[in-house]
């Protein structure tokens, strides 16, 4: 069963994500949390496997929330997937770059819901790649891009090639099929450059892919 957590200001907000998720026979929601500290705190307690978290609540926020929980070691298994408008995207890249899976829009279609906690507990990213163009090429210019530490050198070419197609969106079985690999052996090189960057997911990866200057969103375009 895959357990899920959700923190949302509006009971009626989750009554309705409780209802959908509950229906499906590998989803349970073991908690539900009206601010960010509750959350947190039902994660430290219960860990779920998925924490969807709505980036307004009262007090500390989904946002907050988000650090808090990719934050704690403890908590290493937890995906957290932001609850947003397409209004908020700003916080929606921040949310990434705090350590979240991913994001879905609150006006979601259920069978896209059912479809993200499943995605989020396997550990890949809850951004298509048309939403993954408009975020980076709206806020990643705003970030200074450091410069390229140590771990990223150490990556080699193909995995260079690999952190760029997951940059651009790519699944495991697209990035193997651009590259005539199996897509076991994509997989394996996604794991392996996660490992060396030291980041929990391809979200993490896709942030890191900008902020570094690896890859830019002129990139994305051609």
């Amino acid at each position: 069963m895959i357990k899920v957590l959700l923190a949302d200001d509006q009971r009626l907000v989750r009554a309705g994500f409780r209802s959908i998720l509950e229906d499906e026979d590998d989803i349970t929601v073991v908690a539900e949390a009206g601010d960010g500290d509750a959350a947190v705190s039902a994660c430290r307690e219960l860990r779920p496997d998925v924490a969807l978290l709505d980036i307004r609540m009262p007090g500390t926020d989904g946002l907050e929330a988000a650090r808090r929980i990719t934050a704690d070691p403890r908590l290493e298994g937890v995906r957290v997937v932001i609850l947003t408008t397409f209004d908020l995207d700003d916080y929606v890249y921040g949310a990434l770059r705090a350590g979240a899976t991913g994001f879905l829009v609150k006006d979601t279609e259920p069978e896209e819901l059912i479809h993200a906690v499943r995605v989020a507990h396997r550990g890949d990213a809850l951004i298509s790649p048309s939403v993954t163009r408009r975020l980076i090429a709206e806020f990643a210019g705003r970030v200074r891009a450091p410069e390229p530490g140590p771990r990223l050198r150490a990556l080699t070419g193909r995995e260079r090639e690999v952190m760029e197609l997951v940059a651009a969106g790519l699944t495991n079985d697209e990035i193997a099929a651009r590259l005539v690999l199996s897509p076991a052996t994509a997989k394996t090189h996604v794991s392996r450059i996660m490992s060396k960057l030291d980041v929990r997911d391809r979200s993490q990866l896709v942030v890191l892919a900008y902020e570094s200057g690896m890859v830019s969103p002129g990139w994305l375009a051609g």
